[in-house]
C-alpha cells in the first residue's frame, strides 16, 4: 500500500475530495484517506507515477508533503 501525506485537508468533504481524485488515477484502488493524519494510502494495480499522484492531489487545492 502505498501513501502520500496531504496538508491543507479540513473537514469530510476535504478527504472525499482527495479520495474522488486518487480514484479516477489509472491504476489507484483502495483509497482510504483520514483527516486526522492527513495520510492518504492507495493500492496500485500497475505501477502509478507518484508525480501523477502529486499533481491530482495539487489540482484540487491541496498540497502533498515530500
Amino acid at each position: 500500500m502505498a501513501q502520500v501525506k496531504v496538508k491543507g485537508m479540513s473537514c469530510g468533504h476535504c478527504t472525499a475530495s482527495v479520495t474522488q481524485a486518487l480514484e479516477a488515477l489509472d491504476g489507484v484502488t483502495n483509497v482510504n484517506v483520514t483527516l486526522e493524519t492527513g495520510i492518504a494510502q492507495y493500492d496500485e494495480e500497475k505501477p502509478v507515477d507518484p508525480q501523477t499522484v502529486k499533481d491530482a492531489i495539487t489540482k484540487i487545492g491541496f498540497e502533498v508533503e515530500e
